[in-house]
């Protein structure tokens, strides 16, 4: 359905619950915070499920609108929810009643009694900013949240799903004087040292494959463990092997339990991130996609290389 249809659904909606994905990052979280924040502008009673994983910097947006113990839902909603498997655990229990998921993933399941996706979005802030424009004004506690999804959903604007309606919509919710500085500084220009230990050993350990063309990066378990990292200082570690020059497949590997790998991949057009990801039990978009491969550090990337070579064509390794 389009934004437009949305909203009217919306509209008739009452005791809504919000559901965000596992490793929530600032796309689902400033979607769901905004959607909550709109439909209590219209006096519905609406929350967010807590979500165990989400990290410092993103809890802020969430923590006004978080479900009290109890809360019985007669409406969910998931936020930038591509697939069942995607849902946190406290979430399983709604994968049969989601009756409106709003996404802009191509691989989006189809599980929501109602969907409104739109791939050609950079971010699903872009969709909830139609939808919330369709519900009434657009205030500035909608407008901080949303800025949040679109700006990390696009690596403040720099990655290449970045669009001139991206812009336009940032610049809509920048005019609402939302303090869009401090999101900007805590984002992407304040770093942890423990951060900084992690992109270290990121780099001095850092693969690379098909003459410099793949780079394939490795948070093991036991890296986040010897530096004492936590979920905040890792978020959005997976924008560092991009950076690397002559690069146009980005790999990185995050182990999430031993021999549990999260796998992340940002190309060019010469790689679709998706289809690679999709021969893995994965999915995402054509420029940014992920999944979960199990087995040894070097299994899995043996694993994504073959998939990578299926989709891309062989090459040297």
């Amino acid at each position: 359905m389009t934004a437009k249809e949305a909203a009217q659904l919306l509209r008739t909606f009452d005791n809504v619950l919000i559901l965000t994905h596992m490793r929530p990052d600032g796309d689902t979280v400033g979607c769901a915070g905004a959607l909550c924040a709109a439909l209590r502008n219209l006096g519905k009673t609406a929350y967010l499920l807590p979500n165990p994983e989400i990290t410092d910097n993103s809890r802020p947006y969430a923590a006004p609108y978080l479900a009290p113990d109890g809360f019985c839902p007669e409406k969910v909603v998931s936020t930038d929810i591509a697939a069942l498997s995607l849902f946190p655990q406290n979430a399983l229990p709604y994968q049969d009643r989601v009756d409106l998921a709003i996404d802009h993933h191509p691989s989006y399941e189809g599980f929501g009694a109602n969907s409104c996706v739109q791939p050609q979005c950079a971010a699903c802030g872009e969709i909830l900013y139609e939808i919330a424009r369709e519900l009434g004004p657009i205030t500035p506690e909608i407008a901080l949240p949303l800025y949040v999804a679109v700006s990390t959903d696009t690596g403040c604007f720099v990655y290449s799903n970045t669009t001139a309606n991206t812009h336009r919509v940032a610049a809509a919710l920048m005019d609402t004087g939302i303090d869009y500085r401090q999101v900007n500084k805590t984002f992407f220009r304040t770093k942890s040292r423990k951060r900084l230990a992690l992109e270290a050993d990121m780099l001095r350990n850092m693969q690379l494959f098909d003459s410099g063309r793949i780079v394939v990066m490795q948070i093991p378990v036991s890296l986040m463990e010897e530096v004492q990292a936590s979920e905040s200082d890792a978020e959005d570690l997976s924008s560092l092997a991009g950076l690397v020059e002559g690069n146009d497949c980005a790999v990185t590997m995050r182990e999430l339990r031993r021999d549990v790998w999260k796998i992340s991949l940002r190309t060019g057009s010469r790689v679709n991130a998706t289809q690679v990801c999709q021969l893995l039990g994965g999915g995402g978009h054509a420029a940014a996609a992920g999944c979960t491969i199990e087995g040894s550090a070097q299994s899995a990337t043996e694993q994504i290389l073959d998939a990578v070579a299926r989709i891309a064509g062989d090459f040297p390794r």
